[in-house]
């Protein structure tokens, strides 16, 4: 017996836990010092082990997964500068509320501060982002049963208490790191498995209290819903009951039937925003994405944000009251404390002029041959079967499927928004759809390249994935900014980055299919077809930037006609 053989045996220990808890996904990247960890993950019955040659890509493939199931997933690595690859996924899981444990391979304590080969200091490495760090004690060190499945029951407790939280476990390991083969036991343990996940709190009677005798004191409001973790299910009973209208955001799961069905453009008219000034805001989660949802969550002469995972949503503070609860427990408090208005000309206003709003851009973008990235967005959200996710990337095609995206049931919207960057898009997309759920990612050609790393690794291992691509020659979000106005040569050579990159040949080097999509009505049928033959394909829609610009000049012109 060596003492590689007892630290695989602690480690199985570890993972044993784990998996009882509940840990069914674990992703690991190669490397030598994480050998204990890596074997052990990999003869866990019931573990199932994603391998990475990337770590960065790792961890947004595990993040996307536990966006996805709710559930802790486990990320491994080896020691020195591959823990610190972690950081951006774990920054954008810290913000967006999801339930990673970062597995971290380390140098013994007698290594460190002597110059030892590959060898950092990690304690402590994510403190900003994570709910905490545990280092581990080296497994030769601690060699019972009883130390690692508490170890594990601690890491686990912690990433799912309310709200749910990275966490991250740090693991010394000394040499020799393979394993023999001989038998360890480290002593009895019970191994139990406990639903240890906790949910938001409940709003307090005071609280509802005050808000039904807000609610009932206003007849104009408005509730806007950000981005929500879990979708809630009882807020159009509160806002019908309130005679409010509702404008929900795709990552919100509130854009159904019921809800205003082009809000973003509603509000995003001057004339109609200005005139139609609700006396109250109840935002639920998230700060809007959208100019326009800032704008008016700005201005609202009373702001109350209701704040289930205690986002602290308030980027102008200028709310009220910030209630940290459950937002179903928050719409079924008060509406039960409220007479429904029966008579309600505020909602029949909103919901008249949005009726009006949606016929005149839907006529528009059905009469396009050419592709609008707008759209594509809103033909996505059309073309996704029930249960179905996008997983939309940040910069314009967040925006352009807030501002286009009709109300339908039976759809899942998942997006890094916590940090809003557009790095491991491509990894955290592949993550979601190793869920199970038929998913399409929608991106920008430069999110593509971004991570093009995880696309040739993963797009021959099994997963399928529908990608579709916006293809305008670099990032024309900045068109869109205050950066339009420098010199041409500026804005091409520093902001929008145009690559000139052939992507049939990217997608044929990485092994993923291709399909060119140069007409609107080509969309859904390059779709289905991706769908039809399997693993990832890429459907690229080439897009013309400067038209794009003119389209939505053309949207904003026919809404506030629309209006007018």
């Amino acid at each position: 017996m060596t003492g590689a053989d007892v630290a695989l045996a602690c480690m199985r220990s570890f993972v044993a836990g784990l998996v009882a808890h509940g840990l069914t996904d674990a992703c690991l990247s190669p490397g030598s010092r994480s050998t204990p960890l890596a074997l052990a993950l990999h003869r866990t019955h019931g573990v199932r082990v994603h391998v990475h040659l990337d770590e960065r890509a790792a961890a947004f493939f595990a993040l996307g997964l536990a966006k996805a199931t709710g559930r802790p997933v486990a990320v491994a690595c080896t020691s020195g500068t591959a823990v610190s690859e972690y950081l951006p996924a774990l920054v954008e899981a810290s913000m967006t509320r999801a339930p990673l444990l970062a597995l971290t391979a380390d140098r013994p304590p007698e290594l460190h501060g002597v110059g030892a080969n590959q060898t950092i200091d990690q304690e402590g490495i994510f403190d900003r982002w994570v709910r905490c760090s545990i280092q581990a004690e080296v497994p030769g060190d601690r060699p019972d049963a009883l130390y690692w499945q508490g170890l594990a029951t601690n890491a686990w407790w912690r990433a799912v208490q309310h709200p749910p939280l990275p966490v991250h476990v740090n693991l010394p390991f000394r040499e020799p790191l393979v394993p023999s083969g001989e038998p360890v036991t480290l002593g009895d343990a019970t191994i139990a498995h406990a639903d240890m996940t906790t949910g938001p709190v409940h709003i307090t009677p005071q609280e509802a209290t005050w808000m039904a005798e807000l609610v009932a004191r206003h007849d104009r409001g408005l509730v806007v819903a950000g981005s929500l973790r879990t979708p809630p299910s009882q807020v159009l009973r509160l806002a019908l009951g309130a005679g409010w209208p509702v404008a929900a955001e795709p990552t919100s799961g509130l854009r159904v039937p019921g809800a205003l069905s082009a809000p973003t453009a509603l509000l995003a008219d001057e004339r109609f925003a200005s005139s139609h000034l609700p006396d109250v805001v109840l935002q639920l989660g998230a700060a809007p994405t959208s100019r326009a949802g800032l704008a008016l969550a700005a201005a609202a002469p009373r702001l109350v944000i209701v704040d289930p995972d205690d986002l602290v949503a308030d980027p102008h503070r200028r709310a009220e009251t910030r209630i940290v609860a459950g937002v179903d427990s928050v719409a079924v408090s008060t509406a039960s404390r409220l007479e429904p208005r029966t008579d309600a000309p505020w909602l029949r206003t909103w919901l008249e002029a949005d009726a009006r709003t949606r016929a005149a851009v839907d006529g528009l973008l059905d009469g396009w041959d050419e592709p609008f990235e707008g759209r594509v967005a809103r033909d996505v959200a059309v073309a996704m079967p029930d249960g179905g996710v996008v997983v939309v990337g940040s910069s314009m095609p967040v925006r352009d499927l807030d501002l286009f995206m009709a109300p339908r049931d039976g759809l899942r919207v998942l997006a890094n928004r916590g940090a809003s960057g557009i790095d491991g898009f491509v990894s955290t997309a592949l993550g979601v759809a190793a869920a199970g759920a038929p998913t399409v990612g929608l991106l920008g050609d430069l999110t593509l390249l971004h991570d093009v790393g995880s696309l040739l690794w993963s797009a021959r291992r099994g997963h399928d994935l529908v990608l579709v691509v916006l293809n305008n020659g670099g990032g024309t979000i900045f068109s869109f900014l205050s950066q339009r106005d420098l010199p041409p040569d500026e804005l091409e050579a520093l902001f929008t980055t145009p690559h000139g990159l052939d992507l049939a040949a990217v997608c044929a080097a990485a092994g993923a299919g291709h399909h060119r999509v140069e007409r609107a009505d080509e969309l859904v049928p390059a779709i289905d077809r991706g769908w039809a033959v399997g693993g990832v394909q890429v459907v690229e829609v080439v897009v013309d930037a400067e038209l794009d610009r003119r389209r939505h000049d053309e949207v904003r012109e026919a809404v506030a006609e629309t209006l007018g």
